[in-house]
């Protein structure tokens, strides 16, 4: 099975408009497009009856205090902890493709509604319920897919997991609202096959030659 998008190659630069924030020269950090990358899958299993997406970020500091702070660094060598970015289930494998802007084309304040998407799909919560659980102006469920927005004081340029998973079962045996970890519980006997695009961004604008893992 292979997983592929016309917005960025394997191990390539998610463009900025695929972004939740972008580097600004005088805040640090500006709210961005937060658009949805196309992705299209091909050669799947002839017994998948359905597909479920996860992305998710392998390189998130783990120490909360020292995120975004002026004169601090985030080391390379900082201990890392996944974030998730998009949790969708109940793909048809006849569906073929994922447009642009179909699943995320704007930052909703308090997250976009959920559990119910496009082409009978659902969608699970994001990292950013969690992130923004003490923000009055933000807080909410975030359903679906919301993008990359790293420290901007991080030396490290991060990945960006998107995950396929083929499976045997037409419906992801979940109901209700749930998360990445659930999904991954619930359909870890009925994989047949997974295929990953990993994509990179950074918001540190003194890294010129990322520092990758």
């Amino acid at each position: 099975m292979k997983l592929t998008s016309s917005c960025f190659e394997d191990n390539g630069t998610i463009p900025s408009e695929c972004a939740f924030g972008v580097i600004d020269p005088q805040t640090r950090i500006a709210l961005s497009s937060n658009i949805n990358p196309d992705l299209e899958w091909s050669n799947i299993p002839v017994a998948t009856k359905s597909l479920a997406l996860i992305c998710y970020d392998p390189d998130v500091p783990s120490a909360l205090e020292d995120i975004n702070k002026e004169n601090r660094l985030i080391p390379v060598s900082a201990e890392r902890v996944d974030f998730y970015h998009w949790v969708l289930v109940d793909i048809a494998p006849s569906l073929g493709r994922i447009a642009k802007g179909q699943f995320s084309n704007a930052i909703i304040p308090r997250g976009k509604p959920g559990p119910d998407g496009p082409n009978g799909t659902r969608q699970g919560l994001n990292g950013y319920t969690t992130w923004f659980h003490d923000d009055d102006n933000m807080s909410g469920n975030y359903f679906g897919y919301d993008g990359p927005c790293p420290p901007w004081n991080d030396e490290l340029s991060h990945r960006y997991i998107f995950k396929l998973y083929a499976l045997d079962v037409a419906k992801c045996p979940l109901t209700g609202i749930f998360s990445a970890s659930a999904v991954l519980k619930a359909i870890r006997s009925h994989i047949l096959t997974t295929a990953e695009l990993i994509g990179r961004y950074t918001l540190n604008p003194d890294i010129s030659d990322p520092v990758t893992p």
